[in-house]
């Protein structure tokens, strides 16, 4: 590489340099063979001219966005006079740019805000770095030993290689006739569809304002995607095992694909039936309806008529209300005749001032006026069914 550089430096002289070189050459060994041994390549050797250094150097870096076939050893020049040389040409901190570091003789004063320009000295001669000052005094101070003239604060020239393809472009024409290609077209794909194109375009913008607005909510949609597909990463053993397990049911599926086929026919033949019954029936439908109107009308009008009636119905043919109002013994010997013997009912209620007559359960062989009175028995319960024959009579009136 350091050779390469030293080459790119030797093109750049002129006939005169290159004598002047070999003279150097030459002295450069002979004070090699007298003093100490420290020979590192041929890019140590002092090349003859160049700027004089004085004793004091300062360092100053440039960020360049491109050095081109900038080398070390190269001339920095303020005023077209050397007042220095390139020392070191690395990558830049963010990759995507260079860093000079060039050495300026201490006598040299620059502004703190002065400029660098990648310059070349002829069409084919060599590269060298330019310092300027700016075209205004700032007073911001001035370059000292460390200072960095930043990526905005320097530029370049044009390269010849620039200028040939400019100069090739210009002789053939250039894209004139392409453009003049893509204009017809244009005028033929877009003439008399002015208004749908303006549409199209005011849909994009209102497109593009509604993504803009919404742009958290597609950031945490692709987030969300994000951690389902590491998810997804993380259990491709289970995705494996859930696709293999499927297999065997896509297949059966797909051996039965005819007879799902023939029943989704067999569904669609279905819908078309059942959509002419019911538009065949439609007014039979719509009468049948109106004609339960009056009935449902009536069954509302009843409210909780009918549900009580139906409680009654169910307690026919002695309901609360009848044994509360039935007075003497004549449905006591009823339901002495009727009752199984031992049942105990309720019995009715009564008025506390009128004593109630009591009906007398009288087993059997105990008949007449001297038998045993006993505590009157409750009524039976309208469920209770008559089984066997019971013997006995009414019992006395209270």
């Amino acid at each position: 590489m350091k050779r390469v550089a030293f080459t790119g430096r030797v093109a750049g002289l002129t006939v005169g340099g290159l004598i002047a070189l070999g003279l150097g050459f030459t002295l450069a060994l002979g004070a090699v063979a007298v003093g100490p041994p420290r020979f590192d390549g041929i890019e140590d050797l002092p090349l003859p001219g160049g700027a004089d250094l004085g004793d004091h150097p300062y360092t100053v870096t440039a960020e360049l966005q491109d050095v081109l076939s900038l080398v070390p050893h190269a001339a920095v020049k303020v005023g077209d006079v050397d007042v220095g040389r390139i020392t070191r040409v690395e990558l830049g901190r963010d990759d995507w740019s260079a860093r000079v570091t060039m050495e300026i003789n201490g006598d040299v004063r620059l502004p703190a805000d002065a400029t660098a320009r990648l310059e070349q000295s002829s069409l084919l001669g060599e590269k060298y770095v330019q310092l300027a000052a700016p075209a205004e005094e700032t007073g911001a101070g001035r370059l000292t030993d460390g200072s960095v003239i930043p990526l905005d604060r320097t530029s370049r020239t044009t390269e010849v290689e620039e200028v040939f393809g400019a100069l090739s472009l210009l002789l053939n024409g250039g894209g004139v006739g392409q453009l003049r290609t893509i204009t017809r077209e244009l005028n033929a794909a877009l003439g008399g569809r002015e208004p749908r194109i303006r549409s199209v375009l005011k849909r994009i913008d209102v497109l593009v304002t509604d993504l803009d607005e919404h742009r958290g909510d597609i950031t945490d949609a692709l987030d969300a995607v994000n951690r389902l597909s590491s998810t997804l990463a993380t259990r491709k053993d289970d995705v494996g095992t859930v696709l293999t397990g499927l297999s065997p049911g896509l297949k059966t599926l797909e051996k039965q694909r005819g007879s799902l086929l023939t029943m989704l026919r067999s569904l669609d033949t279905l819908s078309g039936v059942a959509v002419t019954t019911i538009n065949a029936s439609k007014d039979d439908m719509i009468a049948d309806l109106k004609a339960l109107a009056p009935t449902l009308k009536a069954l509302a009008d009843a409210g909780t008529d009918l549900p009580d009636s139906l409680q009654v119905l169910m307690t026919y043919p002695f309901t609360d209300e009848v044994l509360n109002g039935v007075k003497g013994d004549y449905l006591n010997a009823y339901l002495n005749i009727a009752a199984v013997p031992g049942t105990r009912v309720i019995p009715p209620v009564v008025d506390e001032e009128t004593p109630a007559p009591t009906a007398t359960a009288t087993p059997p062989g105990e008949t007449g006026r001297g038998a045993k009175k006993r505590p009157p028995s409750p009524l039976p319960l309208p469920s209770v069914s008559v089984s066997g024959s019971v013997s006995g009579s009414g019992g006395e009136r209270g």
